[in-house]
Order: C-alpha cells, then structure tokens, then sequence
C-alpha cells in the first residue's frame, strides 16, 4: 500500500451502553452511540476537527483548547475531544470565530518552537506541522524574541528514539499513552505554566528511568519531540505494509513503513486484534537483524565439522542435501533420518517440512521446539477439555474479575497482553500470583498482587490440589455446571481424591513452602470472586509434570464453572510467535495437522489421497529419542528448520554428542547458530519481513503475514522447502503460500474456513473456523466442550527426581527478560543488547552470604549435568534456596546444567528445576572457553577463491 496515515478520531469509541442519539454536526445528521465525543462523531461523518492533545489511543484531556466547537444552545466554546454528543445536539465546527480562536491558540504554540521544519526528521509527518496549516496560520504575532524553552538539551540515551525537548508543546499525550497503554508510568510532567515539561522517572534520563521503551510515547508524540533515529536517519516513510510481529506469541500486527526497498519503522496497528494499537520494545525497535552483517545469504556446504564452510549455488546445496538424505536411506534404512520445524516460521512452512518429512522421507520423525515448552499444553487441554489450545481471546482479561497467573512472567514474556492485564487490574481485578519468583505483577509502582504464593520449583500440583482441597471441602464449586458439562461421576472421583486430609493446604506446606492460610485465601478468591481467568507459561509446563499441572488447571477451572464465556478460561501464553501454528499443523509425531493420531485409518486416507503416497501408520521419534538413536548409531540425518536445539535444548553436552554422531546435519536459519556448529549443509533462511504467509497466536488467531521486501538471500522459507523436496522427486507446485493454505484447509477440520481472500478481508480469524464456526471462535467450549464432557483427572503430586542435597543444595530455574527472546539469535543482534548484555544469576542475599559472594562477582554455577560461570546478581527477587538466570547468551551456555528429566507424558524437558550449586569463580570456566574457541573453528567460512 502507498502511505498514509492511519485515521486518528481523536478519542477512543465510546463504552458500548445499547443507546444511541441523534444529533446534527455541520448541517449533516448523524446517530451514535451514546458517550462518542463531539470529536470523534466529526471525524466518522468525514470531517476533521483540529486537534493537538488528542488521540485515540488515550482518553480525551482537553487541554490544548485547538478543538473548540459551538454549541447551539450553549455558551461558550466547548472541546469537543471532551464533550459527549447528546440528543439533539447541533454543533458547528467552522466559524469565523472559532478560526480565529484556533489560531490564537497555534500562535502561542508556534512562538515557543523551533522552526526548523525543513530540515526536521518528522517534516512531512507532524502534527503540529499539519494543524497550524488546518487552521491557516501564516503569521506569529507575538515574535521569538521573548522567552522561549527552545535549545534545551535533547536526550538521546535510548538506542532507537530521542527526546528533543525543545520541540515539546507539552500537549500530555505521551505521558498518557505511557500510564494508559503501556501501564509503566514512566514518564511525567514536571513545573507549572510556562515551566512545565515532560520528564522521566526519578531524574533519569530515558536510558536510565522505568521506561521499557515500548514506542506508545514516541507513536503518540504529534511533533518531533519523540522521534525513531531511523526516521531521523532515513527520512519519512513513502509506503506501508501490514504484516505480523515474529517474537512472541502475542502476534501483535505491525504496519512496516518502509522509505524504498529500506525499513523505517514499525508502527503497532491500531486495528491489530491481538494488540489494539500497541507493542513492546521488540516488535517495535528490535527488527535491525534483518540486515545484520552476521546474517548467511548464500548456502554452505562441508564433508565435516572440522572443516570451514565452503559458499555454493543453491543448484548445487539443494542437490546434495537431496543426495545426503537419499545416501542415508540407503544404508541405514528409510527412519534414519527426520527433522524439526521451526516455530518462528509460518504455518505454512511448517506444515511443508512436516509434509517433505512424511511424504518424502516416508516417516513420521518430525518435532518441534513445543516439544521443549508447551507440549504438556497440547496433551493436558486435550485429556480435559478436547482441544490442544487456550479457551479465550485477549481481550477477555478486560472481563476477568479475578486473575490467576501461574508459571507465567507476562510484563518480561508477553509484554503487550501484561498491558491489557494491568489495565484490568487498575479498574479492580484482583490478581493472584503463582511463581517461585517475585515478579512485576507481584508489586511494582501501580500493581501489586492480592495474593503471592511464592512456591518452591517443581510443587505445582502440590499447591493446585491444595487450592482444589478448599473448593471442594468448602463446597464452592459451581454444582450446576458439573452436572450439565461435565462427568459427575468423574468429578466425585476427583473430589474425593483432593479432600483427603493429606492433600490440605496444611498438609502440603512443607511441601511448597507457602503458608496455608494464604493458599486458603488465594482458592477462596478465585472461586467466589467472579470471572475467574486463568494465565498460565513455562513454568507450568516445563516440569516433570507439566502434564499433570495443565489438567490441575484444568481441574480447577471447570470445578468453578470459569470456562465457556468472556472474562475466564485457561490461557497458555505461549513463548514463540508461531508455537500454536507449528503444533496446529502436525508438527508432532504421532499427529497430523488438527491434531489427528497418524494411526488413525480415516485421517491417514485423507492425506494418503492428496499427497499420493502411502504413509507411516507409526508414530516417530521425538527429538530427544532423535538424539538418543543418534548416539546409538541408528539414527544419521536431521533437517532443522529456524531452532537453534543445541542453546535451547537441555543437558546440551548430550545435544552435541547426538549432532556429532550424525551424518548429515541440514540446517535451515539466518546465522550460524550454535546448531549449526555440527552442520554439514546450512541453508541460508529469510526472515518474517521477507515472505508471505500466516501465524497462529497463543489465542488461535490465524493473521498474515506480508512481504515488505525481496529476501535477501534469494528465496523464501518455503521456497526452500519445496526445493528440497522437488530434488527428492515429489513434483511440488506451489507459486504462493495461499496455495499452501488451501491445502491445509482442505485437510485441517479446524482450518476448513481459512482462506487468504477472507484473511484480506477480515483481518484474523480465531480457529476452529469452519461451517459449523463461520466466524472464527473467539471463547471455545461456549456450548459445551469439544470433548463432549469436560473429563476430571486425579493428579497426584509425584516428586521430581532432581533432588536437592549437601552437594547440589540449592533449586535452578529458568525464564526470559523483556529485551531478549528466545536464545538471543535475534535480539542479541539488535541495540537491545544496552538493557541486558549477559545473563546473570539471580541469587538471594542469604544465599549469597553464605557464599562469600557480592553484586557482579563471577560464579560457577555446577550440577550433576554439568557447569557453567556468569556474573552474580544479589536480588530478593527469588526466595533463599532458589537461584534463576535466563538463557539468551551463548556464552552463558545455561543448559549445560540443566538435566534430562522430562514430562512424563511429553518429554518436555524440566528446566524449572535443577539441583545446583554456586561457587565464587575467576571467570569463564575452561569448558566455556574451550567451546567458544571450538564454535569459532565450525564457523570458518573458506574464501571464494579456495572454495572454487
């Protein structure tokens, strides 16, 4: 599309009441809902009132008196940003007089600012600019040689905008936007009258203050007082196009606004379902990988990992890759070899590598990194309620009366749906915390939890049966929903077993290490308090039961009767931008896409029919059986798709030994990751702005994604899919995605709707989207449950086998920050890099008294997997016997220590707890050392000349 910007109606729309009026704007009648301000009912007929101080994003302020309207019946000059319109109402919003206020007004504005337009980075996109010439200013009365507050110092701390005073007109709306959007309240107005500015918290600098550098300020800002140092670098941008964020599972919706063939800026689209117009510091700022010197853009291959990389033709890299795996085959036989799809990639990549897998390969070794995060989501929802995805969209939370967030870190993991919570919360939600550490929604500045139960790592089933003890002895359980959803006989099972004595809050207190009344309290709360919504992340389900814990959850909900409606549920966030696709469209090995057993006789027929070849009735290898079979012998050639397993897979010394054991590893990414360190064939990938297609995010909603610029390693993701596959004798034809898409609507049940026309046309759909859900399904199990009767599970609290002791005495959990993603191959190429370099572990005082250790002194931190030294941060952020660190440095190499227990039902790792102990240290360990030297060898890559 070419640029224009999106329409601003001045205020938000109006809370919905059923009421309407009438009234006359400009001779022009018009009815609307009751509360639309004057404002905004001129904007919808066409017209456009001048403004400065108001915008849809914020509630109305009134306060830079450019709006004025008349009244007939009235006096004086009301703002029509703050004035509701009323039955019968007749306004006028040009006349002589108020033309002639308006620009008394713009005068003073004018007077107290720079002029310089012409070489100022928002020239041709400033508000200020385009108001003074709405209301034709042509002329400042007043002159510029009186006091002015120009040439004060810009603060230019931040990585990816600056803050110019001196082109402040103190119009609020960035300090609005900060307390309204984003909820961090990070900036304010400081002095009075002619005094006043705006100002970080507590005298910092931007850098330095509360500010999370989310964009709300600077895409509110309407001069260039916050402003992007891409636009000021670049220039304004010439077109837009909408696409879709590829950080976390939020998916918020993006307009790229693009200068040529150069991205400027992401702008948050207001019409973005998923995001209503907002965004974090990711998805706003942190997209400069795209063109980051490190990326690949030509395939490489080599006999052996000992060796530099030699750069080749795509002709001759896909040829050989198909060679490889033939040759493979050949020796060892047809399930020696599988691969992973990418959950960054979109669904309709996935579904390829899936289909190259189980078509070309003729097996049904695929997996996906929800293998290592949310398949225990997949199996528990699935068991209770039917269906391997969370209940509600996001915006139910602005209907929950009562908050559950269990495992989860959604200010630091999901950034933009915690501002939706937090809203919620300041309108008088209550919020229960479920989480080993103190978080950001524990207490900060303008949240705080009305109940923390800060449990040791590893007892969530423990604490949720407590929690389900009190519901049931105490008889607050919604009756009449059991009896009409679910198995009653099922749920007097389930009952009897969580009301024994042994499973009280009491009882499990050494267990947890959380005070019985306040279990009591948190259960009572969330049973009687309303909408009851539950939140929950990898901390759940990273577990050794992670399994059990999703259908406690479960347990919990449907024992209230808090599923099947607005304002409740059980809600995974999910971690990657496109997890919910990958599992959506078969990326396990025992389902195809929707979810279907690949022994299934029917659903197998389906495919068998379409694709045309018979396929493996027997389920595949996981990858952690892939890695097993690798080092056994019997298992020699991996195909990954955009995961880097060796980072963020656990006990990583057996990761690397199976890689070494293989002999063909392809891998499909931007950079040289760690993976790639035991690659034999590295394809050089495309990233989200290179390529057409859709995610799915952590609320089922299907958006697309859009080309904003040419790949600029000749190809799209799955375009090299299907390459592979082609040179493997398939005979695929796609041209487009859509095809793609088309495809898995008329094998997917839950897709049969989803077609890129109605994409195009409605934005978003929420899966299942078919003939029996024409709309798309915002809330499931509306009606009833998928599964016919919500099914009650018994769990019982089985301890973990990673047990503390004299020699690992203290519990190592894991999790993310707000600036990084992931294992870092993103951001960690990108300015975000100024809020968090390294990763630290996070230690109590107590503990780090013990250890003789200080703020910032290096550490080793040792288990029975192995070991690893980062710097220390002394924090009461985490309870004494408990230690935290993230994982998105390399250098870190954090899951050397983490250990093989899995999910009992999954294998979903159990990174939440490991038994570890921490020492002072010097500095990186030998081992770090000796790895970094030997992943600086693997990427050699082999000047031209030696390669031809």
């Amino acid at each position: 599309m070419t640029y224009t910007r999106e329409t601003d109606h001045g205020t938000p729309a109006a809370v919905a009441t059923g009421k309407s009026v009438s009234l006359t704007i400009d001779g022009q009648a018009v009815t609307l809902p009751e509360g639309t301000s004057i404002m905004r009912a001129a904007s919808l007929l066409g017209g456009s009132i001048p403004k400065l101080c108001a915008t849809d994003n914020v509630e109305s302020f009134g306060s830079c008196r450019l709006c004025l309207v008349e009244v007939e019946g009235r006096n004086g000059y009301p703002a029509s940003c703050t004035t509701p319109v009323a039955e019968g109402m007749v306004v006028r919003t040009q006349t002589e007089r108020l033309k002639k206020l308006r620009r008394g007004v713009m005068e003073l504005y004018i007077s107290d600012h720079p002029l310089d337009c012409l070489t100022c980075g928002a020239n041709g996109d400033c508000e200020l600019q385009d108001q003074a010439g709405a209301v034709g200013l042509r002329e400042v009365r007043y002159g510029y040689d009186g006091a002015t507050n120009m040439g004060q110092a810009k603060d230019q701390s931040n990585p990816y905008f600056d803050f110019d005073p001196s082109k402040c007109i103190v119009c609020s709306r960035c300090v609005r936007a900060c307390d309204e959007v984003q909820g961090t309240f990070a900036l304010t107005i400081e002095g009075m009258g002619f005094d006043s500015k705006v100002a970080a918290s507590q005298g910092e600098d931007f850098l330095g203050s509360e500010c999370v550098s989310c964009g709300a300020c600077v895409q509110a800002c309407p001069t260039a007082s916050l402003i992007e140092k891409k636009v000021v670098e670049v220039g304004t941008p010439d077109r837009a196009i909408v696409t879709t964020c590829a950080y976390c599972g939020v998916g918020c919706t993006f307009r790229a606004e693009m200068r040529g063939e150069e991205l400027v800026r992401m702008v948050p689209w207001k019409d973005g379902k998923a995001n209503r117009g907002h965004s974090c510091v990711k998805g706003r700022f942190a997209w400069g990988y795209a063109q980051h010197q490190d990326r690949i853009l030509n395939p490489m291959i080599r006999a052996s990992v000992d060796q530099p990389w030699r750069e080749v033709s795509w002709d001759e890299a896909i040829a050989h890759t198909a060679s490889e795996f033939r040759r493979i085959q050949a020796k060892y036989g047809t399930r020696s070899i599988g691969g992973i799809t990418s959950s960054r990639c979109t669904n309709e990549e996935t579904f390829l590598v899936q289909k190259l897998i189980r078509q070309g390969f003729g097996n049904n070794n695929v997996d996906t990194c929800a293998r290592v995060c949310h398949s225990p989501t997949g199996y528990g929802l699935s068991k209770t309620f039917g269906t391997s995805a969370g209940t509600q969209d996001f915006d139910s939370v602005m209907q929950a009366d009562v908050i559950l967030v269990i495992g989860a870190n959604p200010t630091d993991g999901h950034p933009v749906f915690a501002s939706r919570m937090k809203r919620r919360l300041r309108q008088g939600a209550k919020l229960i915390v479920m989480d080993p550490r103190r978080t950001d929604l524990v207490k900060s500045p303008h949240v705080e939890a009305d109940h923390h139960l800060p449990l040791r790592p590893g007892t969530n089933v423990a604490m949720l049966t407590a929690m389900a003890h009190v519901i049931v002895t105490e008889k607050l359980y919604d009756e009449a929903f059991i009896r009409e959803r679910c198995d009653w006989d099922e749920f007097a099972d389930w009952a009897e077993f969580v009301s024994q004595p042994a499973r009280s809050p009491e009882a499990i207190e050494r267990l947890t290490g959380v005070k019985a009344d306040e279990v009591r309290a948190a259960a009572r709360l969330y049973a009687t308090g309303g909408n009851g919504a539950i939140y929950y992340g990898l901390g759940v389900t990273e577990h050794s039961q992670g399994s059990s814990t999703v259908m406690a959850i479960a347990n919990l909900a449907m024992a209230t009767g808090n599923v099947g409606r607005e304002g409740v549920g059980v809600n995974p966030l999910r971690g990657q931008n496109n997890v919910q696709g990958a599992c959506d469209m078969g990326s396990f090995p025992h389902e195809f896409s929707g979810y279907r057993h690949v022994s299934d006789n029917a659903t197998r027929a389906l495919f068998e029919r379409e694709w045309g070849v018979s396929l493996d009735a027997e389920p595949g290898l996981r990858i952690p059986n892939m890695l097993d079979a690798a080092t056994d012998g019997t298992f020699k050639g991996l195909f990954v798709q955009g995961e880097d397993i060796l980072q963020s897979d656990p006990n990583t010394h057996h990761v690397a030994a199976g890689l070494a054991a293989m002999e063909c590893v392809v891998v499909q990414d931007l950079f040289l990751n760690e993976t790639a360190n035991y690659a034999h064939i590295f394809l050089p990938g495309s990233t989200f702005l290179e390529k057409d297609g859709t995610f799915t995010n952590a609320e089922r909603r299907i958006q697309r994604v859009r080309k904003v610029m040419a790949p600029l390693n000749g190809h799209a993701d799955w375009e090299i899919v299907q390459l592979v596959a082609n040179a493997m004798g398939l005979n695929w034809t796609y041209d487009h995605p859509s095809q793609i898409m088309d495809e898995i609507a008329a094998l997917t049940p839950t897709f049969a709707g989803v077609h890129y026309d109605r994409l195009e046309a409605e934005g978003s759909l929420q899966w299942p989207a078919n003939d029996a859900a024409p709309d798309g399904t915002p809330t499931m199990h509306a009606d009833g449950f998928v599964r016919g009767k919500g099914k009650f599970v018994v769990t019982d609290y089985v301890p973990t086998d990673e047990k503390t002791g004299p020699r690992f005495p203290l519990l190592l959990t894991t999790g993310r920050i707000l600036s990084h993603y992931n294992v870092g191959a993103q951001t960690r190429r990108t300015a975000n890099t100024a809020w968090h370099p390294e990763d630290r572990l996070e230690i109590h005082p107590s503990d780090a008294d013990n250890r003789g250790l200080k703020d910032g002194d290096w550490v080793t931190l040792r288990s029975r997997a192995g070991e690893t030294t980062l710097r220390a941060q002394v924090t009461e952020r985490v309870a004494p016997g408990v230690v935290y660190t993230t994982f998105h440095h390399p250098e870190t190499q954090a899951n050397v220590i983490t250990t093989d227990y899995s999910d009992w039902a999954t294998n979903c790792p159990e990174y939440k707890v490991t038994a570890v102990q921490v020492m002072p240290s010097n500095g990186p360990s030998d081992w770090q050392q000796d790895y970094a030297s030997q992943a600086q060898r693997s990427r050699r890559i082999a000047p031209l000349e030696a390669a031809e």
